[in-house]
């Protein structure tokens, strides 16, 4: 079943297409777990919005996320002391705490399997830069634990535990936060005239618009196309495999991950940049296997995450040029937390009231990283190769996913079906038919 195990047993509200030209506010555009969190908090501060999503709500990445609430985001805080300064390490600690304190309040008047676990970050073998990490933790003075007791299926070198994170059933949440708020799906965004964004059923007049729609789809501000490029994920969830306390990640991003959910547990792994070659799901089959034998696969999916050059998310101004215009993205894979830093920032932000975590979070921060030049380098090598199909977006040649069945950009990640249509963004339509 190529279906995340959350859509399993959730029905969604639905809501109506718009009907004609609109006036509001604050526009989202985005229906995902961000951009509803976003209208979530404008809504109880009685900020007039809308938010317009193009096909149903959580229909894209949020519905396929391993959904872990933590502030445990693998060995970033050595890397992010080393490219920033500890102030900024520790600021993005305390902004990703702050948002797992804002969930658990949230959780307690919604049904959504909330569970407070401990997140654990592992390695298998001896590991300086894994040792770097927690003198940097212990430094900045975040609160870990340093083990060698798991509940996996192999022996560890080392774990670093962050205690009190948790775990939910994202869309039982945002199924309960969608209740009431002004949304209108099946509402394709097309582009930005000014102060209006052009849809597919009209346009929308506001006086703020919020691009919550995972890439950005605005090409000619904020250079995002060259600051960000995606990347692929799988997930298989297992019935019949021992339960783990705790959720685990591997220290080396090729490795597996772990959480449990109900009488399944949830194996994921095996990264890589959209639009390169894949093995898909069978390397966790074949890990599956070896640590669960007799374990059976209940379902399986994929998910898409957006990478920034520098391990920190772009929240706020969309560009120094746009005032109006703002922006939630580059979550480097941890799009909880990340969603509820964004909607924290960016209300702050459009109600006039400081924000300590803005600074940090600025679109606008230098780009000026190593990451940089092999996004420019990878989008130009695939500019210039002569095939077809080629993406409606910024015309990169498209690959082959013979694992997924589609087509992939390995430019800047949007993918397409076998029969045209668009699946990810951040193009905004379908292929062009063949004449």
């Amino acid at each position: 079943m190529l279906e995340s195990v959350w859509a399993n047993d959730v029905k969604l509200p639905e809501f109506e297409s718009l009907q004609g030209d609109a006036k509001t506010d604050v526009l989202i555009v985005g229906g995902g777990m961000a951009g509803l969190l976003i209208a979530h908090k404008l809504t109880q501060g009685g900020v007039d919005n809308l938010l317009i999503e193009a096909d149903r709500i959580c229909h894209g990445v949020t519905r396929n996320t391993t959904a872990k609430i933590t502030s445990q985001h693998g060995l970033v805080y050595d890397k992010l002391a080393k490219m920033f300064d500890d102030d900024t390490a520790k600021v993005y600690y305390q902004a990703n705490q702050d948002a797992i304190g804002q969930f658990r309040q949230l959780c307690k008047d919604i049904p959504c399997d909330f569970l407070e676990q401990s997140a654990y970050v592992y390695t298998k073998a001896p590991s300086k830069t894994f040792d770097k990490e927690m003198q940097t933790l212990q430094r900045l003075g975040i609160p870990f634990a340093q083990t060698k007791d798991t509940q996996l299926p192999f022996p560890v070198q080392g774990a670093i535990r962050f205690r009190r994170q948790a775990q939910f059933h994202p869309l039982m949440f945002a199924g309960a936060i969608a209740k009431g708020l002004n949304i209108k799906e099946n509402t394709r965004f097309l582009e930005f005239d000014g102060s209006d964004a052009i849809t597919n059923r009209g346009k929308i007049h506001a006086k703020c618009i919020v691009m919550a729609t995972h890439f950005p789809l605005i090409n000619k501000h904020g250079c995002y196309f060259l600051k960000m490029y995606q990347q692929r994920s799988y997930v298989v969830a297992l019935e019949g495999a021992h339960k783990l306390d705790g959720m685990y990640r591997d220290a080396d991003n090729k490795g597996l991950s772990f959480r449990s959910f109900g009488d399944y547990l949830l194996l994921g792994g095996n990264s890589h940049k959209t639009g390169k070659p894949t093995t898909g799901w069978k390397s966790l089959e074949n890990a599956a296997g070896q640590y669960y034998p007799g374990a059976k696969v209940a379902a399986q999916w994929a998910t898409q995450d957006c990478i920034s050059l520098d391990h920190l998310p772009y929240i706020g101004q969309y560009s120094k040029q746009t005032p109006k215009l703002f922006v939630a993205t580059g979550f480097n894979k941890w799009g909880m937390t990340g969603s509820m830093v964004a909607a924290t920032v960016l209300c702050d932000l459009l109600e006039g009231n400081p924000d300590p975590y803005e600074n940090i979070f600025s679109p606008s921060r230098s780009i000026l990283r190593k990451q940089l030049l092999v996004n420019g380098i990878s989008a130009t090598k695939n500019l210039l190769t002569p095939t077809a199909p080629r993406c409606p977006h910024l015309g990169c040649a498209l690959k082959w996913n013979p694992q997924e069945h589609s087509w992939d950009c390995p430019c800047h990640g949007s993918r397409f079906g076998k029969d045209g249509k668009l699946l990810d963004n951040p193009a905004t339509g379908d292929l062009p038919s063949e004449p």
